[in-house]
């Protein structure tokens, strides 16, 4: 019989085994009622009166008990429970979010009991109701608060096969955000709950993120417009956030903030249909020329008239990623004379491989800054057809003089999340907006 670190005690006792078990623990419960004669009812720290910590209940109660650490009282009930060690413990409360809540953080229904310092537990009621497998993750607050390895990376997701039993994990670190001010985190509006998009007939939440001193400053910025808005800055995003609100507040410190972001959220059960282009793919014909004309012919032409823009192609840049990256590179074959600037993550060139020949087709004198991001550990195919994508692009800028200008960044580490975009995301806005090969000129003009 044992019990691992971050696996299940997967061997079912034998008949003697739960005997004897059953046994012990009679005993042990009788001596804790016993020993909780000698004190008030309920003791601090053991027992809450809420809806997942009831009074009375034997199995938490002894669970918790100091001199039993190691008993799996778990494997003779119907319950899981997941208990995290942590050398990097501080007043923060540990929180579970998974697929059996649908990723929401700080929910206080999943708020793990501290049972001592470095040390929480927390016990699902019935392994029965949850899903298989089970995902989840240790989050101290938002996202900007999950776990971390030994290398300072995020931990992907934590799977359970069978959620039963015992689940001992530990986490080596926690993420903190300590790099920015609150005060200069941007002003968020949304623009509108419901925006038409005549093109597909269809309405969608669209929301600014304009600089901290947008209203002092009398300026007129740069417009970055991203996809994916629900997992761009809202902490309750169902798969992670970038954080984009607070790399933002980060890049204030150097003044590289000077951008307004607009965020149009996806179609939700269409939004495959949405970005994918509206040529032969593996996936279809799909509406993608109707949604860059939105972008490009109603949403774009509104920012400009409600916000202190600088409208011309040169400061207008798209971006995405996944799906959302491979809409990005279709709006700017489709729309160059719009968009100069695109924020391609993780695109996925597997839809629609051709794609990168349409480049071919890009018409005087229109140039254009590109910046590719992926990961190694997306799966074989990512770098591959980025590699593909980059030998395209420069073929086609040999002898147009500083036509396209494409930067590559491949991460050994880098996964296909929301977390690893958001890392990426302040380097890709530095090139594309702050150090970029185009900023002299960029600068010059609108003096």
């Amino acid at each position: 019989m044992q019990i691992l670190q971050g696996k299940q005690w997967r061997r079912t006792p034998k008949y003697g085994e739960k005997i004897l078990l059953l046994l012990i623990v009679s005993i042990h419960a009788l001596q804790f009622v016993g020993a909780l004669a000698q004190y008030p009812f309920p003791p601090a720290g053991i027992c809450r009166d809420t809806a997942r910590h009831r009074c009375g209940n034997m199995i938490l109660l002894m669970a918790q008990m100091q001199a039993y650490p190691g008993f799996p009282f778990a494997a003779f009930t119907d319950s899981l429970m997941l208990e995290v060690t942590t050398a990097a413990d501080d007043s923060r409360p540990v929180y579970i979010a998974g697929n059996f809540n649908d990723w929401r953080v700080n929910d206080e229904e999943y708020r793990m009991e501290r049972v001592q310092k470095g040390r929480y537990q927390y016990v699902f009621r019935n392994h029965r109701t949850l899903p298989r497998p089970m995902e989840y993750k240790y989050i101290r607050g938002g996202w900007q608060d999950q776990e971390l390895d030994s290398s300072g990376r995020p931990i992907p997701n934590r799977h359970i096969k069978i959620p039963e039993g015992i689940i001992r994990d530990f986490v080596p670190s926690w993420q903190t955000d300590p790099s920015y001010q609150a005060s200069k985190l941007p002003i968020i509006r949304v623009i509108h709950e419901a925006f038409e998009i005549p093109q597909l007939i269809r309405t969608r939440r669209i929301s600014a993120l304009l600089p901290w001193d947008y209203e002092q400053s009398g300026k007129r910025y740069p417009v970055l417009y991203l996809q994916d808005g629900q997992n761009l800055f809202e902490d309750h995003a169902p798969f992670g956030t970038w954080g984009v609100d607070k790399k933002l507040a980060a890049l204030a410190e150097t003044g590289d903030h000077e951008v307004i972001i607009i965020a149009i959220d996806h179609a939700e059960k269409d939004r495959i249909r949405e970005y994918t282009p509206s040529i032969q793919t593996k996936l279809g014909k799909g509406d993608g020329r109707k949604y860059v004309r939105f972008l490009a012919e109603t949403l774009k032409p509104y920012i400009d008239r409600h916000f202190r823009t600088l409208p011309d192609r040169m400061n207008t840049g798209i971006g995405g990623s996944s799906m959302g990256g491979l809409i990005t590179m279709y709006a700017g074959l489709r729309y160059p004379e719009v968009f100069s600037k695109l924020m391609v993550f993780s695109p996925s060139l597997w839809v629609s491989p051709g794609i990168r020949f349409k480049f071919m087709n890009f018409i005087e004198p229109h140039g254009m800054d590109i910046y590719v991001y992926g990961g190694e550990k997306e799966g074989s195919d990512m770098v591959q057809h980025i590699d593909n994508l980059r030998e395209t692009l420069e073929m086609r800028g040999l002898g147009h003089k500083a036509r396209i200008n494409i930067h590559v960044e491949i991460d050994p580490e880098g996964r296909h999340q929301e977390a690893s975009w958001g890392r990426e995301f302040p380097k890709a806005m530095r090139w594309l907006y702050s150090n970029g090969p185009r900023k002299q000129q960029l600068y010059k003009k609108h003096l």
